[in-house]
């Protein structure tokens, strides 16, 4: 017996094969959307230390919502010790 068939056969297992294909099908349209952007880096050769080329005055967040960044003094203290 094939898959559709048993779908047509019972019917009742529509909703669950719908939710379930549109759950993967997001899933992994999500999975390739977070590959092209600029924040992943898959290739080590050419850049095998990434967090060298972060620029510490721009906010590394998920969301910033009205958020103006400032220097936190201590660490600024503590940096210029350590320098």
């Amino acid at each position: 017996m094939s898959f559709f068939q048993l779908l047509m056969k019972r019917k009742e297992l529509l909703p669950l094969v719908l939710f379930v294909s549109v759950a993967a099908g997001g899933a992994s349209s999500f999975a390739v959307y977070s590959l092209w952007k600029t924040d992943v880096i898959l290739d080590r050769k050419r850049n095998p230390e990434p967090w060298e080329t972060v620029d510490p005055t721009i906010p590394q967040k998920l969301i910033t919502i009205n958020q103006q960044w400032k220097p936190i003094e201590e660490l600024q203290k503590v940096q210029r010790a350590t320098k």
